[in-house]
């Protein structure tokens, strides 16, 4: 039986968050049978414009169950339309999981859908969805948050990142990494990775150097040395290393060890708390390696993060 998606638009949503819906197109393809049936729905049905001008049709909001409601962001206002937020009560009352990319955060905690609740949205507005929702525990800086089924994202393509976790969590890992490499994205940003990656922050400006990065970022188990480095874009390591520091300020040895951090604490954030597993899979090693790391990038080992973020999760039902 598919699982029905509530794909919700308003006047205004932003047109980037249409690329949520391709990993749950590609499941279908790759599935043995089809996984999800896909709706555009609105307050009214017909065209919804974008704020980049492009219409969408849209159903109005069925009676029948969805089992995934997902709300748009807006790149400018949010909409303020009470009969959308009683819409949006109504079809989250019956639904499986409920989400929100970017602003539509805004959307839901309008509809009282987020009070109590952790959220994440645009790192250029956690601050004011904060003030306006004290009953929030906003997160800032994460890629997406999923507090007991109701999910929200980060800003703009952190919609990808949030669709293909909601396909992973259906359909599996296997899944949903072949779908990350068909939309040749990185499978995939833990929840609790910064909005602000590795390799965004050292922008390289060659496409070799590019090459390099992305290669150690899907590699971080392997060596990565300079000379493997090197030999994948097929420069001598010397001029490879000189390149390298020129264009990112720091060594090829730094930035490695600045993917790992980044890997090690998205591990912690998806509830990891084997500090030698955690080692392991983020390409670190030995668990002595990475709390030398940690200590020089945060000033705390490891077993102090992850008692830090498991401080601040809600317990598990049950739980005293």
């Amino acid at each position: 039986m598919t699982a029905r998606i509530a794909f919700v638009v308003y006047p205004g949503f932003q047109s980037l968050d249409l690329a949520a819906l391709g990993p749950f197109e590609l499941a279908n393809a790759l599935a043995p049978e089809p996984v999800y049936e896909i709706e555009t729905v609105a307050l009214a049905p017909g065209l919804v414009a974008s704020s980049a001008g492009i219409a969408v049709q849209a159903r109005a909001f069925g009676r029948q169950p969805y089992d995934t409601v997902l709300v748009s962001g807006a790149t400018g206002p949010t909409p303020t339309d009470h009969a959308l937020f009683a819409e949006l009560r109504r079809v989250a009352g019956k639904a499986r999981r409920l989400a929100a990319i970017c602003t539509g955060a805004f959307v839901l905690a309008e509809a009282g859908l987020l009070d109590g609740r952790r959220a994440a949205t645009h790192w250029a507005r956690t601050r004011e969805l904060a003030r306006r929702f004290p009953a929030i525990r906003v997160e800032d800086d994460r890629i997406f948050v999923n507090d007991d089924g109701v999910w929200t994202s980060a800003g703009m393509t952190a919609c990808i990142d949030l669709a293909l976790a909601l396909v992973e969590e259906d359909c599996g890992n296997d899944i949903a990494r072949t779908i990350a490499r068909k939309l040749v994205v990185y499978h995939r940003r833990g929840g609790g990775q910064s909005q602000f990656s590795t390799l965004s922050e050292l922008e390289p400006a060659s496409d070799r150097i590019r090459v390099a990065l992305a290669h150690a970022r899907e590699n971080l188990r392997a060596p990565l040395t300079v000379d493997d480095l090197a030999a994948v874009v097929h420069w001598s390591p010397r001029h490879f290393a000189r390149a390298f520091r020129d264009e990112t300020g720091v060594t090829p040895a730094k930035a490695v060890e600045k993917l790992r951090l980044e890997a090690a604490q998205a591990l912690i954030e998806a509830g990891h708390d084997s500090i030698g597993r955690i080692a392991a899979e983020s390409g670190f090693g030995d668990e002595d390696r990475m709390r030398r790391a940690f200590m020089r990038a945060l000033g705390k080992p490891p077993q102090t993060v992850v008692r830090e973020i498991r401080a601040r999760m809600p317990a598990a039902p049950g739980d005293d």
